[in-house]
């Protein structure tokens, strides 16, 4: 579960995302070079797989350490490893 601190972090996070695919629409429509626009397309990627970083820190160390408590260690570490696996393609 994401604290306070972490919530404001990732929508911070989101809005400036939000307006780099703003920026990025707006590229396409002025005609801009195509290498221009795949550098923002990348920066946006980038952006939000930091957000998801967050997310799994967080996740990690709140629901898979709960999890862990419970006895419930290998279906979390299998979730975990499930997301991570999507992640990193």
């Amino acid at each position: 579960m994401l604290n306070e601190r972490e919530i404001a972090n990732v929508k911070k996070r989101l809005r400036r995302t939000g307006g780099q695919i703003n920026g990025i629409e707006k590229m396409i429509d002025e005609g801009r070079y195509c290498v221009d626009v795949l550098q923002q397309i990348m920066a946006a990627r980038a952006a939000l797989n930091q957000v998801a970083l967050i997310m799994i820190e967080s996740h990690t160390k709140s629901c898979v350490v709960n999890a862990i408590k419970e006895n419930r260690t290998d279906e979390a570490v299998d979730e975990l490893m499930g997301v991570l696996s999507k992640f990193t393609k």
